[in-house]
Formats: structure tokens, C-alpha cells, sequence
């Protein structure tokens, strides 16, 4: 969709806007690390930034591991 390598995608600086997506447990950090368009170069920003500067819709995107799967 981007034309970009995967696995080097930022959220920051794409020709076109794509929705992006922040799961919410983020806002308890007061960095993290996103892409910084080349494999395996990241960068450190706060979650806030991220979503102002995105547009980043923050919502609950994990999925709850149970029982069997946290002792697998």
C-alpha cells in the first residue's frame, strides 16, 4: 500500500497519511519507540507526540492472554 520496505514503515513522514493506531497501555510510558523509516533505525518520542503529530486514534488493541496461553 505505502511502496515502502516492510519492516521500516514510520508513522512519521509518509507521502500519505495512513490511519495509525495506538494501543492504549502506550500512555502509561513516558517514551516509546516507533520506526524511523529504515529497518532496524527507531526512534524515541512521548505517546502523546505520537498521536498529535499522527492523528493516532488510542484505543485497546491487545488481546488478554488466558490462562493456557500464558503457560504455554
Amino acid at each position: 500500500m505505502t511502496g515502502y520496505v516492510a519492516g521500516g514503515i514510520s508513522p512519521l513522514g509518509q507521502r500519505r497519511a495512513l490511519p495509525t493506531y495506538l494501543d492504549d497501555s502506550a500512555l502509561q510510558f513516558d517514551a516509546i519507540y516507533v520506526s524511523a523509516g529504515r529497518r532496524g533505525l527507531e526512534m524515541q518520542l512521548a505517546p502523546g507526540d505520537l498521536v498529535s503529530l499522527t492523528n493516532a486514534a488510542v484505543q485497546r488493541l491487545r488481546r488478554d492472554l488466558g490462562t493456557d496461553e500464558r503457560n504455554a
